[in-house]
């Protein structure tokens, strides 16, 4: 099966542009397939341009961004030394602005110009000389990558100017909470059906109906709607192709456990070991000195591979969390052997690691890890949300089953309702169980803001309330998108 990463090198084909740009088409001699007037009407030429908005929204070396960005604002992660502390710093201390650079480009900007791939597909994709099986199959994935952008850049900056066509002004003004949300909605459960079966896509990679589906289900989860969140979970459910019990927790990431036949992921960025490629994750996260650790024995340090100075740590509290036979821990790295043969507590003092992404061959930053994007588990335990947060009374028998499919694979006894007695109950465990099975794949921050507990940690930990305040529940809008587009208010609290 071939990997979508594998196209990413031809997406820098002359390709025309939506919305206004100084970038022009390059000349291609001798005029081919790919010539401007025929780019958009053969079937390689505008998949080209489909493979292009994969691509900026798959970006490899990003993902450690918006995976810190989204944890270490929480009580989950934290950051120390490195050129990164410079803006990681503000996450932690609830003192980010306009001037993080990550907002922009690691979220903002990538997600617009998969956006805008995605419209220039759909604006042209009836013009293909192609049967309608495959032209409606092209627009299903653009219009689904074009929502999930929008998802995604809905849950960190709110409601943002929907583009949806290549011929609307550079001015725009944001879209409201109810535009987003029928769009987003729409557009993926129009698309669904044009999209192939799980594990019949044409690539690793691509979007089929049930990574679709999850897209779906995660955004109306995070927007709390929840009998139609629990409806999309369900719907992922009886496709009867994730899993849960195909791998051990401690090989589900893996590198020869990646690829279409790992039932646990419904949708990665795929990643592999070269420049460009790779997951970057590790070399922030391996602790100065660092030759083995007794907790992921099978790890084996090269002096090849890359050790920043940077260091990605998780907090004593949270890891101390977890149960001592919780099978999540073997991942979490609490001591290490050094290059002096020493060894290195890092449990206490807010210093372990997380090694869920190692790999043997890593050259220099590049290690071959997906990073996922959604799991199965993540699946199950949504629905066991939203079910629970429908329920009048006690949380619903299924809840129990679902959360305990995720707790057995941990090697933790099943919750029942004698643990749990009540919603609110039920509602403490969830965010518990996400928060020791999701660590290092982004999703505390915005599990912590639908609790709705996501200020009160922060103050918890120390954040003065002065800062942790309700405006921090949204990133800023880019700085750079609010000097070219005068329609664009800025969030609440940044200047």
């Amino acid at each position: 099966m071939k990997k979508i990463y594998q196209y990413i090198s031809i997406v820098a084909l002359a390709l025309p542009l939506g919305f206004s740009s100084c970038e022009r088409l390059l000349d291609v001699t001798p005029n081919s397939e790919f010539a401007p007037g025929n780019v958009l009407t053969s079937e390689k030429g505008i998949t080209t341009l489909l493979f292009s908005a994969y691509a900026h929204q798959q970006t490899q070396q990003n993902s450690r961004f918006v995976i810190n960005n989204s944890e270490m604002c929480t009580d989950m992660a934290l950051n120390s030394g490195g050129a990164e502390n410079g803006q990681l710093i503000h996450i932690m201390n609830f003192t980010w602005d306009t001037g993080v650079l990550s907002f922009q480009g690691d979220v903002w900007a990538p997600n617009y110009r998969c956006i805008r791939d995605a419209n220039d597909v759909i604006a042209n994709v009836d013009q293909l000389n192609a049967n309608e099986v495959t032209k409606k199959k092209i627009k299903a994935e653009a219009r689904v990558l074009r929502a999930q952008a929008y998802a995604i850049l809905y849950n960190w900056f709110g409601p943002v100017p929907l583009r949806i066509s290549t011929s609307q002004s550079g001015d725009l003004v944001r879209a409201t909470h109810d535009e987003m949300k029928i769009f987003i909605e729409t557009e993926i459960m129009e698309s669904i059906p044009d999209l192939p079966n799980p594990g019949q896509e044409e690539t690793f990679g691509r979007l089929n109906k049930g990574n679709a589906t999850g897209i779906l289900a995660k955004f109306l989860l995070n927007t709390k709607q929840w009998q139609k969140a629990a409806d999309a979970c369900k719907a992922v459910m009886d496709f009867n192709y994730y899993s849960t019990t195909q791998h051990e927790f401690k090989d589900l990431f893996k590198v020869e456990n990646k690829g279409i036949d790992n039932r646990e992921m419904l949708l990665v960025l795929p990643c592999r070991n070269e420049v460009d490629f790779g997951n970057w994750f590790m070399a922030g996260a391996l602790p100065a000195g660092f030759k083995s650790t007794p907790q992921v024995p099978d790890f084996i340090y090269q002096s090849t591979m890359a050790n920043f100075a940077t260091q990605y740590r998780l907090r004593t509290d949270f890891v101390n969390s977890l149960a001592a036979n919780d099978k999540r821990r073997s991942l979490i790295c609490t001591s290490y052997i050094n290059n002096s043969n020493a060894t290195v507590n890092l449990l206490n003092g807010d210093n372990a690691r997380s090694f869920k992404y190692w790999d043997n061959n890593t050259v220099g930053n590049n290690s071959g890890n997906d990073v996922p994007i959604i799991r199965y588990a993540d699946i199950l335990l949504s629905r066991a949300e939203a079910l629970n947060e429908l329920a009048t009374g006690t949380p619903p028998a299924e809840c129990f089953s679902l959360i305990n499919q995720v707790r057995t694979r941990a090697g933790l006894a099943d919750l029942s309702l004698t643990d749990t007695p009540t919603k609110e109950d039920f509602r403490d465990a969830i965010f518990r169980e996400r928060g020791w099975e999701f660590i290092s794949e982004g999703k505390r921050r915005e599990d912590l803001i639908r609790q709705g507990t996501f200020l009160s940690s922060a103050i918890a930990r120390g954040i003065s309330s002065d800062l942790a305040t309700t405006d921090k529940l949204l990133f800023p809008i880019p700085q750079s998108e609010i000097q070219a587009n005068k329609l664009c208010i800025q969030n609440s609290g940044y200047n």
